[in-house]
């Protein structure tokens, strides 16, 4: 009986540990997003996940990484990879460079999903040059399936370069029901955006 009170205790404990690593963001004005100039409003609650993918990186989700999640890279310098690299002998990331054009961008996602989460299927469905605070930036669509679970997912994202460190935001999850579910709240995101 003790043991079965002890093991009830650790997983409670353990779960509370788990619901504390993420932080709300509560809808309105958002600064300093990533840890960089990034300020972006948003119109509904999201959760800030305390794991990092690399530095430069922070993902909010509203029902876990897996099933939506919006990416802000802030200000990813020249010689840099957008991720943490996991294996830099065998898989190298590709890196940003200081004089990175904007349909580079789209490319350098791609490459690093590939590398990184063995996507084995990534097609880049459209891209539109647009202004963000008076600064060039590139808005893209894709679509990418990774190897271990076969989901066919799909993303919509912007990215900049300035002053030589790349700037971007992607928003992803699975093309079945959860991409559409948040689109439009992205998108109204993405409107207030400022790098």
């Amino acid at each position: 009986m003790k043991n079965a009170f002890a093991a009830v205790c650790a997983v409670s404990l353990l779960s509370a540990g788990a619901a504390s690593a993420n932080s709300l963001v509560a809808p309105g004005a958002h600064s300093g997003v990533a840890k960089s100039s990034i300020a972006t409003t948003s119109t509904g609650e999201w959760n800030k996940l305390s794991r990092t993918e690399g530095p430069g990186v922070e993902v909010w989700t509203r029902d876990g990484d897996s099933l939506n999640k919006v990416s802000f890279f802030g200000g990813i310098g020249g010689g840099l990879p957008i991720y943490r690299e996991r294996n830099k002998k065998e898989a190298p990331l590709p890196k940003v460079t200081a004089n990175m054009l904007l349909p580079d961008i789209p490319v350098l996602l791609e490459s690093t999903y590939r590398s990184q989460y063995q996507v084995n299927k990534f097609s880049l469905e459209s891209q539109d040059i647009v202004t963000i605070e008076g600064k060039q930036a590139i808005r893209f669509t894709y679509s990418f399936v990774r190897s271990d679970d076969e989901v066919e997912r799909k993303g919509e994202a912007i990215g900049s370069i300035v002053k030589g460190k790349l700037f971007m935001v992607t928003y992803e999850a699975p093309a079945i029901y959860f991409f559409d579910k948040d689109l439009q709240d992205f998108r109204k995101m993405a409107e207030t955006l400022k790098f």
